[in-house]
């Protein structure tokens, strides 16, 4: 099962700059989706163009129009759909969906995620904390109940040193502060959870998936590696390949985040 995780920028725009025939050469089974900015007739529109307009759609809107959304579409139909975390928090965020497909090996679940910015000593830093901590409770539950999982997306957390370019002067910015990579900490200090590209690329840099637009960030490849795929133990140790789809010039990208291809063989 290939499995493809990508922060478009905007569906629509993405499209219009060349993600359709990008993944389609790359033939997702499973295309988790992070700040799709549309309703679902457009996200349908770009999907059919794909020739995926037949495949199963869990997207979810956020309250305010033209920022967020996430969602995941697969190949074979999904059996459950929830959106938000916790008991329904952050349900209109446009923020967390998850789906359960079936495997050979059982039952598998997916979840697109989109993490906000923050901004470092504000509310809205503190919300992001608080939906990290949500997400922290999500994933004990699927870690006590061994539950099979994957949580894709764009965290907006770049874990190590490793996973910036430039780390010492963004040390006391949002992206990068200690109380966020606690969080990673968390979840993959005890092997419950694997950071399955970084397990894959070893020790880094790199391999980055978010360039800004402006300058020569992308040529110098002056990035960060924000965009994951998380896997529970069981579903980790099936990797057969995981990479980062980097454009190979500015002029190819289609979002400024670059998409995260992961194969499990589940």
């Amino acid at each position: 099962m290939r499995i493809i995780s990508a922060n478009v920028n905007g569906v629509r725009a993405a499209a219009r700059r060349g993600a359709v025939p990008w993944l389609q050469a790359v033939e997702p089974d499973v295309l988790c989706l992070q700040e799709v900015r549309a309703g679902d007739v457009d996200l349908g529109k770009v999907l059919a163009e794909a020739g995926w307009g037949h495949w199963s759609v869990a997207h979810t809107e956020g309250a305010a129009k033209g920022r967020a959304g996430v969602a995941v579409v697969s190949r074979e139909p999904h059996r459950a759909q929830t959106v938000g975390l916790a008991g329904g928090a952050f349900a209109d965020a446009g923020r967390w969906v998850e789906v359960e497909v079936e495997t050979p090996s059982g039952p598998l679940t997916i979840a697109s995620t989109y993490v906000h910015t923050g901004e470092a000593g504000t509310e809205r830093q503190e919300e992001k904390y608080a939906f990290l901590d949500a997400m922290t409770q999500r994933m004990a539950r699927a870690s006590r109940s061994g539950e099979r999982m994957v949580v894709t997306g764009d965290l907006n957390v770049a874990h190590r040193e490793a996973d910036l370019k430039n780390w010492k002067g963004n040390l006391r910015k949002a992206g990068f502060l200690e109380g966020e990579r606690a969080h990673l900490d968390a979840w993959l200090g005890e092997g419950a959870w694997v950071d399955v590209v970084r397990r894959a690329a070893g020790v880094g840099p790199g391999p980055y998936t978010w360039w800004s637009w402006r300058g020569k960030a992308f040529d110098n490849d002056s990035g960060w590696r924000i965009d994951y795929q998380l896997a529970s133990a069981p579903v980790a140790a099936t990797v057969a390949d995981a990479w980062v789809g980097r454009a190979p010039t500015y002029a190819a990208r289609w979002s400024d985040h670059a998409p995260v291809v992961v194969d499990y063989d589940v």
